[in-house]
């Protein structure tokens, strides 16, 4: 039985249904999230929300919140929920395309770093590795600067790509892969 939120309002949560509505909390509703620098679950790979709520549960990633979340989970819970929203369509958040000159340097950039190497070529990714394209603007800034300073440290290869990447083609990449 998970318990959720503190104080004498505390919720729990018993079933899938439960488990998930808690979810929608932040990461919205319809898939849109109610924070732009919180990810979109909804239609991200089973594999790679998987992986993410089992390292917030054992702390290798850190976020006050998901981790006490994601603390009274158990593996069959965390992979229903990840299978639960794999199956959500892809919520579009409305960003415009990246312009002509940012597109060009972000393709640039990926070319250097590989991204598709894993991601795939149309950033959707596969099985354990997140869809990045039409991901939140903010939240992919947020993450790529994460994994360059090592805030977040869930994904060491991630962490020694983007110290290789300029802070500048950063830039352009979150702007560009959010616009797909």
């Amino acid at each position: 039985m998970l318990l959720l939120g503190a104080g004498p309002h505390a919720a729990l949560a018993d079933s899938i249904a439960d488990k998930v509505e808690v979810c929608t909390r932040c990461h919205g509703q319809v898939g849109k999230p109610t924070d732009k620098s919180i990810p979109v679950i909804w239609g991200q790979q089973a594999g790679y929300i998987y992986i993410q709520l089992r390292d917030f549960k054992r702390g290798d990633r850190k976020n006050e919140i998901m981790q006490r979340i994601a603390s009274g989970f158990e593996k069959d819970d965390m992979l229903a929920i990840a299978q639960y929203f794999s199956q959500k369509p892809w919520p579009d958040l409305g960003q415009p395309r990246s312009p002509k000159d940012v597109a060009e340097r972000a393709l640039s950039a990926e070319h250097s770093v590989g991204c598709t190497g894993c991601h795939l070529d149309h950033f959707q990714g596969d099985s354990t590795v997140p869809r990045l394209a039409g991901q939140s603007h903010e939240y992919l800034t947020k993450t790529m600067n994460d994994f360059r300073t090592r805030a977040r440290g869930n994904n060491p290869g991630m962490t020694d790509l983007m110290l290789a990447t300029p802070p500048d083609d950063i830039t352009a990449l979150a702007q560009y892969l959010a616009g797909l």
